[in-house]
């Protein structure tokens, strides 16, 4: 039997040291750093999100039959959650959704997308045209389509909003 070799503590040992393995996946990249103001850089909006409530969505083409038939798939969906609104509510769903429809099909973007939420007796339906920028020959506010909308029947709040992924519109409606 070989007895094993002293070695002197200043002498490097006589075999190689044992490496680690590489990583598996590659390290996260570094988080992103405060601003001058010590606030973090924002981020580009989404699009729209609803959350903790019921929601259906819809795409078209952007042309004008797509009006009609927007309107009757809201009406549709609200009667598929039961809500059972009189005639005159129902005829202001209607409206108010072929107004927000005809200005985001007249911002002449390549599609529209109409969304519907409802929560506590209210439902609030969006169009949102996919055209960055503001609309051709229109107000980026869209004022002459917030008075007609108001003016219906149930309308307890309307907006628009401009944002990266095109002009949004929106109204909620007492059902």
């Amino acid at each position: 039997m070989v007895a094993p070799v002293a070695e002197e503590p200043g002498t490097p040992p006589s075999y190689p040291p044992k490496t680690p393995p590489p990583p598996k996946k590659p390290s996260s990249p570094p988080r992103p750093e405060a601003g001058a103001d010590g606030a973090l850089t924002g981020t580009a909006r989404i699009g729209v999100g609803m959350r903790d409530r019921r929601g259906a969505n819809w795409t078209f083409e952007s042309a004008p039959w797509s009006v009609r038939n927007a309107g009757g798939r809201v009406v549709a969906q609200l009667g598929e959650w039961g809500h059972q609104p009189g005639t005159t509510v129902l005829e202001a769903v209607r409206a108010v959704t072929t107004l927000l429809v005809t200005a985001a099909v007249a911002d002449t973007g390549r599609r529209v997308s109409v969304h519907l939420s409802d929560q506590d007796g209210h439902a609030c339906i969006v169009a949102l045209s996919h055209r960055a920028g503001p609309a051709p020959g229109h107000s980026p506010d869209g004022d002459d389509v917030l008075h007609r909308i108001t003016a219906q029947t149930g309308v307890t709040a309307c907006g628009t909003d401009t944002g990266t992924d095109g002009r949004s519109l929106w109204a909620v409606i007492s059902l």
